[in-house]
């Protein structure tokens, strides 16, 4: 399924998990998601991440519920970023940047990797 096709808003982040086992090979973000209404859980996990940037608050009592969440343009300007800084090592690796803007702290987290799955 394509990552913009899910409902994101009001979803609530229970969990994030950055697996680092395989460093540099297949570096793993995880999300645990709930989806609103009773309509259940799933993981969300990034494979093969290269970059990420999480700007998060804390010191809120409430879930932390996702406003929106997409698929970025392949203009994106981190993602730009993140191609020069490699000098063409990467040029032939195709990746795709990933934006959660947050509801409950007004958080941000960006995430850039090669794929993600959902896991029920």
């Amino acid at each position: 399924m394509n990552f913009n096709d899910f409902y994101w808003h009001d979803a609530i982040i229970k969990n994030i998990q950055i697996d680092r086992n395989s460093p540099g090979v297949n570096d793993v973000i995880i999300f645990d998601i709930e989806w609103p209404e009773e309509k259940g859980k799933a993981n969300f996990i990034f494979e093969e991440v290269y970059w990420a940037s999480m700007n998060l608050n804390f010191g809120i009592v409430a879930n932390e519920t996702i406003l929106s969440a997409s698929e970025l343009e392949e203009n994106d300007q981190d993602l730009k970023s993140l191609y020069s800084k490699w000098k063409g090592v990467i040029d032939d690796v195709k990746l795709k940047g990933y934006k959660f803007s947050l509801n409950s702290t007004g958080g941000e987290i960006k995430i850039i990797a090669k794929r993600f799955r959902e896991d029920k």
